[in-house]
């Protein structure tokens, strides 16, 4: 089989020729070591790679392992601890920091039986929705003057292209969601509290991790293998009924399905396109037997933009402050991009009681709302409120970062919102546009409904299949 076929197959079927002897592990994890040499040239999609230490890795596993996906290769977002591998948030003052230990989801993988092969990009400090750091631009392969969106951008990249057959995300603000919305990927942020956070942290008031698959049902398969509680962590979801893969296959039975197509903020313009594509949305899913109906959610808030920025930059600036931690010093201006500066310099120069009352006025905000859109199932909006951008039009290193800051918000404003409310929600790459490049919806759940939000994201997929689209780079 073609080295690119190969890629391109279902991670279940890939562990499942490893597990029957019909291929090796070795022969999987060289099949996607050759796929980035041949690929990454073009698309910077990775910061390190290590095809012999993957190699080694896979020659222990032979015909007959039990584990799920044992020999399947994956790339690990470089935000997230791999023992032995650099850990540097794309930031200068990390650059030489090699992490002696496994996040948790990075353990949950490899107990899975996937094998490491690389650590892909993301923009400085994951900011941005345009994977941009210093060292190397990522690019999209359905376009490579485009970004392939961030702050997972690497991974989307590299799935896409099909140098992995998986790749990990995670989302704070859109992370995971919008490198599958300008990659032609499913990309699902699960409730918050679904995926542990340790051994760092305890919690967090807006990012999960993930994956970017080609399939809502590897994304399920996946959901399984990152959920559940680990000793520690402060808050989690409540466990399942049944298993997310299990969900996924399940007929969803007649729902209440609102369509969104008003943005959050108020200065976000909505290209045609997007619209157009959750509109249809919906009368395909009226033609599936839903109750459908166009809605305007009580979203559109001018103090909800600085609320969450004030969360979303506090974590930013824990960031920044941690990589001074690692480089033994306090972090200068010069040491990273404008925009990574500016946020943190205005959140150490921001008085204590002021963010934490912008978190409690943001819990009030979004607790109303997630009671607001308790009225639907499910929610479909556009996935973005832009085509995926070119390189550079978001730059981190403008006069003005936060004016950069705020485009990106006009670029995305559909995600973001979610992190805050914590719901789950799932980018699905319905369309593609006369341009040529994925045109996605986005799906939104009621709390801790992930379940639904699989069901119904197989339903479409059955209805609208996406799974033969292969971008010019790949």
């Amino acid at each position: 089989m073609p080295d690119a076929d190969l890629m391109f197959r279902n991670v279940s079927d890939l562990a499942g020729l490893v597990r029957k002897g019909e291929l090796s592990a070795r022969e999987l994890v060289e099949t996607s070591v050759r796929r980035i040499e041949a690929l990454d040239g073009q698309l910077s999609a990775f910061i390190d790679v290590d095809g012999e230490r993957a190699v080694e890795e896979a020659e222990q596993i032979g015909s007959g392992d039990s584990r799920p996906f044992a020999g399947v290769p994956i790339a690990i977002k470089n935000n997230r601890a791999v023992t032995g591998w650099r850990l540097t948030h794309a930031c200068d003052l990390m650059q030489g920091f090699v992490a002696d230990f496994d996040h948790h989801v990075v353990r949950r993988f490899k107990e899975a039986g996937f094998i490491v092969v690389g650590t892909s990009n993301l923009p400085e400090y994951g900011i941005l929705p345009s994977t941009e750091p210093r060292q190397k631009s990522t690019r999209n392969p359905w376009d490579p003057e485009r970004t392939p969106g961030g702050s997972s951008g690497g991974s989307g990249a590299a799935v896409a292209s099909g140098m992995v057959p998986i790749g990990h995300a995670n989302d704070g603000g859109g992370s995971t969601r919008i490198p599958a919305a300008c990659c032609g990927l499913v990309g699902l942020k699960p409730q918050r509290g679904r995926i542990s956070l340790g051994p760092e942290l305890g919690d967090h008031p807006l990012v999960t991790d993930g994956v970017l698959t080609r399939t809502v049902g590897e994304t399920a398969e996946l959901l399984d293998v990152m959920a559940g509680y680990e000793v520690g962590d402060a808050t989690w979801a409540p466990d399942p009924t049944q298993s997310f893969a299990e969900a996924a296959r399940r007929e969803p039975g007649r729902l209440r399905i609102g369509v969104a197509v008003t943005p959050p903020l108020p200065d976000a313009d909505v290209d045609p396109v997007y619209v157009a594509a959750a509109r249809e949305t919906g009368e395909l899913l009226a033609s599936l037997g839903h109750d459908v109906e166009e809605t305007t959610p009580p979203w559109a808030d001018e103090r909800l933009l600085p609320l969450f920025s004030a969360e979303f930059m506090t974590a930013i600036a824990l960031s920044v402050g941690f990589s001074g931690m690692i480089a033994g010093r306090d972090p200068q201006p010069e040491d990273m991009q404008r925009l990574s500066w500016a946020i943190y310099d205005r959140i150490r120069n921001t008085n204590a009681l002021d963010i934490a009352g912008a978190h409690v006025q943001l819990q009030l905000s979004m607790r109303n709302l997630i009671a607001a859109l308790d009225e639907w199932d499910v929610l479909v909006t556009p996935g973005l409120a832009q085509r995926p951008l070119r390189l550079g039009e978001l730059d981190p290193d403008a006069e003005e970062p936060f004016a950069t800051f705020a485009a990106s918000g006009r670029f995305t404003p559909f995600t973001a919102g979610l992190n805050a409310t914590g719901q789950p929600a799932l980018m699905l790459p319905l369309f593609q546009g006369d341009d040529g490049l994925p045109t996605a919806v986005q799906l939104i759940g009621r709390p801790a409904r992930e379940d639904v939000l699989l069901s119904v994201g197989t339903q479409l997929e059955a209805a609208r299949p996406w799974i033969d689209r292969r971008p010019p780079i790949s």
